[in-house]
């Protein structure tokens, strides 16, 4: 799987005396088999929403995370992570921070090894509280960023969203 067009671009990001570059950290992301998606919205306003579908899209098997609905475009809901049948290879976030915060707990006592925080401009799902946990519980995490931008194949506002989040620093972290 091939990323944006700039990896050179992203900053490196150092962890216990190994180095993991943004690019490399969405690429492992999303070569995992099943993936939970925590914030869709009933009415489809939420990124989660089309996030699904086009994770759906390139044959990952995805769980919708939904605390108060069964079904969302014809998609069951779990209502937490820890309803979800199967294990898990990582999580991704569209919920509030605080939302994240919470839940990135959720993540270490399941032993999920990965977690994306969504974001692309604005604070998004990112909360540093919580990406602080997940380095402190060995999750690999990625801070910002949206993995439309990288799913093939990139529509074209997605592909302006990444190059302009490259050249401002904006795209995310990942460890």
């Amino acid at each position: 799987m091939s990323t944006c067009e700039h990896p050179q671009s992203c900053p490196l990001w150092v962890k216990k005396g190994g180095f993991i570059n943004f690019d490399e950290a969405v690429v492992d992301f999303l070569s995992q088999e099943k993936i939970a998606v925590v914030g869709l919205s009933r009415d489809g306003k939420n990124p989660g929403n089309a996030i699904v579908k086009k994770l759906e899209d390139a044959a990952i098997t995805v769980f919708a995370v939904h605390p108060s609905v069964k079904e969302i475009d014809g998609r069951r809901c779990y209502q937490s992570l820890k309803n979800i049948p199967e294990k898990i290879d990582g999580v991704l976030f569209t919920t509030h921070p605080k939302v994240t915060e919470e839940l990135v707990e959720q993540c270490v006592a399941l032993g999920i090894p990965r977690v994306w925080m969504h974001r692309s401009f604005g604070e998004g799902s990112v909360s540093e509280q919580a990406v602080t946990i997940c380095e402190q519980n060995n999750i690999h995490v990625i801070a910002g960023g949206c993995p439309m931008m990288f799913v093939k194949p990139v529509d074209i506002a997605h592909k302006c969203m990444c190059w302009i989040l490259r050249k401002t620093g904006g795209l995310g972290q990942a460890n």
